[in-house]
């Protein structure tokens, strides 16, 4: 009898690269292939001690202008790793035109506001002081810290805008009609996903600090032509809760989340 055909070995695949696992960093200014990179400070450090990334080894680098990149490490050294910039991965995205305007909170709950406003997709960040903030400080390189770090780990290709704290009668009085400004109002408004969903242009969530806008400043606001208010649904939400909330809601009715296949 004849012998049985070798069985068929599959060749091997070829490692997909750079690898879904490699190490993403921002980095400034905007890159283009065949650049060697020089990475120093704490992204150095994070990719020799914390990543121990060596020679060959790929990192994702996104510059928040041309989008993602892939990188080969050319050489590591005790305080600097540099990279040869190899080709573009993807475009920078597009994002839906909206701020998320939150009073400032407690520093660990606005934290927590920029890291998931970060995830989210908003376009800008632009925190509101009134009469009822607890703080009334936020420190920009921290703030900028965490959203970069948001966005790598959640690969974004794009940063939102980090506005300075601005009183709400200035944010008011710099307002113009061309962007809605959609007011979370603990005493009730249109439903957000209703709002929402029928909105196309421009906008703005604004959000309440930890006791809520007083008498007056929800009066300001309600009388401003851009204000529209919103209900969140039947529940007192806290304002960390509230803005990643309307985030949501905002992204599953009007945003970028529609054009998911």
């Amino acid at each position: 009898m004849p012998a049985p055909p070798a069985p068929r070995v599959p060749a091997p695949r070829t490692p997909a690269w750079p690898p879904k696992s490699a190490p993403r960093l921002f980095v400034e200014p905007a890159l283009a292939a065949g650049e060697r990179r020089v990475i120093e400070g704490n992204p150095a450090h994070y990719l020799a001690r914390v990543m121990r990334v060596a020679p060959g080894d790929a990192v994702i680098l996104c510059d928040d202008e041309t989008g993602e990149w892939a990188a080969r490490v050319a050489d590591v050294d005790k305080r600097s790793v540099t990279l040869e910039i190899a080709e573009r991965l993807r475009e920078r995205e597009d994002v839906p035109d909206l701020w998320l305007c939150p009073a400032l909170l407690k520093k660990d709950r606005f934290d927590l506001v920029l890291e998931k406003a970060t995830e989210l997709g908003a376009a800008c960040i632009r925190p509101v002081l009134t009469r009822r903030c607890v703080a009334d400080k936020l420190n920009p390189e921290r703030a900028r810290t965490i959203i970069t770090e948001a966005a790598e780990q959640c690969a974004r290709t794009a940063l939102p805008e980090l506005a300075e704290p601005v009183k709400l009668d200035a944010l008011l009085a710099d307002w113009t009609e061309d962007r809605a400004l959609f007011f979370a109002d603990e005493e009730g408004g249109e439903s957000a996903a209703d709002a929402f969903c029928y909105h196309d242009g421009p906008a703005a969530i604004l959000i309440g600090p930890e006791g809520g806008f007083d008498e007056a400043e929800r009066a300001a606001i309600r009388a401003h032509p851009a204000a529209r208010p919103i209900s969140l649904g039947p529940r007192i939400l806290r304002g960390e809760t509230a803005a990643i909330a309307a985030l949501a809601v905002w992204m599953a009715e009007a945003g970028d989340w529609l054009d998911e296949d």
